[in-house]
C-alpha cells in the first residue's frame, strides 16, 4: 500500500515539475505572402544567412480559408488572429460572420501591452485581422474606427489617410479622437525613437510604407523602441508586426524586391531573437498568412533564378518558426488557426 501511495505522489509531483512554463511576452512577426521559396531566396541573396533559419522549432501551416482553397490576407489574417477559419476577405469574423476577440484584445484582457507594427496601411487586411471585426476587408475606414475604439498602446505603419477628415467620407478627424484618448501622434522615425510615450501611434506614410530599400530601417527601429518602451510592464506584452511588402512585392514578381523585403523582415526576426535571449520570458513566432506568386528557384548554370507560377496567392502550406518559452508548441502540420490556439492557451489570463 505505501508502494502505491509513493507511486501516486511521485507521477503527481513529476507533473507539477512539468508543467508548461509560460511566456510573459510574445512577439509574432507575419512575413505577409512569405512561403518557403521566399525565405530560402533571401537566405542565398545573404551569403547563406538568414535569422529565421537560426529558430530551433519549425512547422508547417495549412491555409485554406472557410470557402475557398487559397485565402487573402484577411481570412489568412484573421485565422492566425481569432482562431477560426474566416470567409474569404473577412476580418476578425468567423466563418458564420460572428465577431471573435483577437490574440491582441485577449492579451489586452491579460493586462499586457500591446503593439502593431507594419509596412503597410495600419487598416489592411492582416493588422485589421487583430483589431477589427468587418465583413470585407476594404472597408478601411470602417476598421479605423476600430482602431480608435481599441486600446492598443502602440501603433506603428502607414495609412494616415484613413485618420484625417480631408481624406475620410465621414469627414471625421481620428487624430483628434487618438489625442483626446492620451495619445501621442508622430508621423515620422526620427519622432519615434525620440519619444517617451508610452501610448502613441505614428501614422508614417499617407497609404502603404515605401519599399525597403527607400525606407530604410523602419520596422527594425520600430521594433526596437517598441520592445524599450512596453518591457516595464509587469505582465509582459503582446507584438504583431507584419512584413507587409513580402506579398506586394511579390505579386509584381519583382523578385529583388521581394528579397529586401525578406531581409528587412528577417532583421526585425533577429532584433526579436536577441531580446529573447536576453529576456527569458518571451516566445517568438514567425509565420505567414499564405503563400504568394508560386514562387520556384529551378538551377541556373551553378546558381538559382526565380520563376513565378502565379501572379496571385497559392494554397501551399507557408512555414512556422518558433523560439522561446513554449516554443515547442508550433511543430508539425497545423492549420494556421492552431498558431492562435497554441498562443492563447499561453497568455491567457491565468
Amino acid at each position: 500500500m505505501k508502494k502505491i501511495i509513493f507511486l501516486f505522489l511521485g507521477i503527481f509531483l513529476l507533473n507539477i515539475g512539468i508543467a508548461q512554463p509560460r511566456p510573459k511576452n510574445v512577439i509574432l512577426l507575419i512575413g505577409d505572402g512569405m512561403g518557403i521559396a521566399q525565405t530560402y531566396a533571401a537566405y542565398l541573396a545573404n551569403d547563406k544567412q538568414l535569422s529565421i533559419y537560426t529558430m530551433p522549432y519549425v512547422g508547417l501551416s495549412i491555409t485554406y480559408c472557410a470557402d475557398k482553397e487559397v485565402t487573402d490576407s484577411g481570412a489568412g489574417g484573421t485565422a492566425i488572429a481569432i482562431g477560426q477559419k474566416a470567409l474569404y476577405g473577412s476580418i476578425g469574423l468567423d466563418k458564420n460572420s460572428s465577431p471573435r476577440a483577437s490574440l491582441l484584445k485577449i492579451a489586452k484582457n491579460s493586462f499586457k501591452s500591446t503593439a502593431i507594427i507594419t509596412s503597410c496601411d495600419v487598416t489592411h487586411a492582416t493588422p485589421a485581422s487583430f483589431v477589427a471585426n468587418v465583413k470585407d476587408r476594404n472597408l478601411q475606414e470602417e476598421i479605423a474606427l476600430s482602431f480608435i475604439k481599441e486600446n492598443i498602446d502602440i501603433v506603428i505603419g502607414g495609412g494616415l489617410d484613413r485618420f484625417v477628415s480631408t481624406k475620410r467620407k465621414d469627414k471625421l478627424n481620428l487624430l483628434d479622437s487618438l489625442i483626446a484618448k492620451k495619445y501621442e501622434v508622430y508621423n515620422s522615425i526620427e519622432q519615434i525613437k525620440n519619444t517617451n510615450s508610452k501610448r502613441f501611434y505614428a501614422l508614417l506614410a499617407d497609404g502603404h510604407l515605401d519599399e525597403a530599400k527607400k525606407r530604410g530601417n523602419v520596422l527594425p527601429e520600430s521594433l526596437e523602441k517598441t520592445l524599450k518602451t512596453l518591457s516595464d510592464n509587469e505582465n509582459g506584452f503582446f507584438i504583431m508586426l507584419e512584413g507587409s511588402k513580402i506579398d506586394m512585392e511579390a505579386h509584381l514578381h519583382k523578385y529583388e524586391n521581394m528579397i529586401d523585403e525578406v531581409k528587412d523582415f528577417d532583421e526585425c526576426v533577429r532584433i526579436a531573437l536577441e531580446f529573447a535571449k536576453e529576456n527569458g520570458e518571451t516566445l517568438v513566432v514567425v509565420t505567414a498568412d499564405h503563400e504568394t506568386g508560386g514562387l520556384t528557384l529551378p538551377a541556373d548554370n551553378n546558381l538559382t533564378k526565380d520563376e513565378w507560377t502565379s501572379w496571385h496567392h497559392t494554397a501551399v502550406p507557408v512555414p512556422i518558426f518558433s523560439s522561446g518559452v513554449g516554443a515547442e508548441n508550433f511543430t508539425g502540420v497545423m492549420q494556421n488557426t492552431d498558431i492562435f490556439t497554441e498562443i492563447y492557451k499561453l497568455i491567457r489570463y491565468k
